[in-house]
């Protein structure tokens, strides 16, 4: 019986040693997966390489790029006369057609002649009269002469005899002016154009009494060959291009010959070429500009006066310019930029300094050097330092860089804002 006690007591001493084992060896293996585990997530993970973004670039080039400026503008008749009565009296009749080209010498009304053509004779009759009294008086101072130099008459009679004569004389001129007067105002009731052009409507119906100081305005004639078009410089724009000049950015053609093309309402070029023939010395007080006048050859009549068009200034040149294609510029928060790539053919943000657009390129101040390769489309997929599928853009050809198109004021006209993604 002890020794049966005995070997249950080993017996149950000898399983718990073994359990004991069991869990240990448990526990080491549990420790040794989560220490697998553990590694397995700290272990890094493989990169996967970006792809490179396909993009269209240029090399950046100096040129000497002609320029053009635009400004809004107004035609103006370059002879615009007032047709009015210069005598008191009926209007008889209109003999021109309203709105219709008139010639020089056209006669446009007829006034009641009647009242003039009695004064004029009646300036006749006093001439006459007088004329009759200077007849009298040079015979009686020829009788008189003889007679004094005999001591027939006294020197007094003598005398007097001259002075008839010479007041007659003076009659007979006043009597003379009195006549040329009638005549003038007769001839002042056949009104005519002075000059040919095109007639407005008329401002007194037949029929009118009209004074030459209240309603003697009856219509006006335009001359429209040549005609003038009229545009004003701000002075900002004035100092701009001083500045410009100054710093050897812009250049104006020599003795300022601009040449100046009017571009209609439709967009529509006029085809004469105008030259500046004024350019008004004083700033508008009200308006702080000065006023510049263009004056164009107009035969068909084609521009009337008052139409408002927009005079396109040629003849300035920017020395050594930069221009790039307005889609290469991007604007971010505080700046515009564009992407330049690098040997590698990775693109690095680079700020530029904006002047003014010159058709679909803008004109860079500063920021980039000629040689240079920057994207021109694709830049808003660019990301920093990211490699590129480069394709070299074709080399732009003079004729369309260089098109007859007017600049715009940088911050007159804007992209969109295009921030830079990093």
């Amino acid at each position: 019986m002890v020794m049966s006690a005995s070997m249950s007591a080993s017996r149950i001493k000898n399983g718990d040693s073994r359990c004991a084992c069991t869990r240990a060896w448990s526990r080491r293996l549990f420790a040794s997966a989560v220490l697998v585990v553990l590694a397995a997530c700290h272990k890094p993970a493989a990169e996967i390489p970006r792809q490179a973004i396909d993009v269209t670039v240029m090399t950046v080039s100096e040129r000497d790029t002609p320029v053009d400026f635009e400004f809004t503008a107004q035609t103006e008749s370059s002879r615009e006369v007032q047709i009015r009565a210069r005598v008191d009296g009926f209007l008889d009749k209109r003999v021109y057609t309203e709105g219709q080209r008139v010639r020089a010498g056209q006669t446009l009304f007829l006034m009641d002649p009647k009242p003039f053509q009695a004064v004029l004779q009646s300036a006749k009759g006093q001439l006459a009269q007088q004329q009759a009294r200077l007849t009298v008086t040079k015979a009686n101072l020829a009788r008189v002469v003889p007679l004094v130099a005999q001591n027939a008459l006294s020197q007094k009679e003598r005398d007097d005899a001259i002075g008839n004569e010479k007041e007659a004389e003076a009659a007979v001129i006043a009597a003379k002016g009195q006549v040329q007067t009638a005549e003038l105002n007769l001839s002042y009731t056949t009104i005519k154009s002075p000059l040919t052009g095109v007639s407005s409507f008329a401002k007194q119906q037949d029929g009118s009494y009209v004074t030459a100081a209240a309603t003697g305005l009856l219509t006006t004639v335009y001359q429209l060959d040549p005609m003038w078009v009229n545009f004003s410089i701000s002075e900002n724009e004035l100092l701009a291009y001083r500045d410009q000049m100054e710093k050897k950015q812009l250049r104006f053609p020599p003795n300022d010959d601009f040449e100046v093309t009017v571009v209609l309402a439709d967009g529509t070029v006029f085809p004469s070429r105008g030259r500046i023939n004024f350019a008004n010395p004083a700033f508008s007080t009200e308006t702080g500009t000065f006023l510049v006048r263009a004056s164009f050859a107009n035969p068909q009549g084609s521009l009337r006066p008052g139409q408002f068009v927009r005079a396109r200034v040629s003849g300035a040149v920017r020395p050594n310019a930069i221009l790039v294609p307005q889609v290469a510029v991007l604007q971010g928060s505080k700046s515009h930029f564009v992407w330049v790539v690098d040997k590698d053919s990775k693109g690095h943000q680079r700020v530029v300094e904006v002047g003014t657009w010159h058709g679909d390129d803008w004109f860079i101040t500063d920021g980039l050097k000629p040689g240079e390769r920057i994207v021109v489309d694709g830049a808003i997929r660019v990301i920093a330092d990211t490699p590129l599928k480069v394709t070299q853009a074709p080399p732009a050809t003079p004729s369309a860089a260089d098109g007859r198109q007017g600049e715009a004021p940088a911050l007159a006209q804007r992209q969109p804002d295009h921030t830079a993604t990093n």
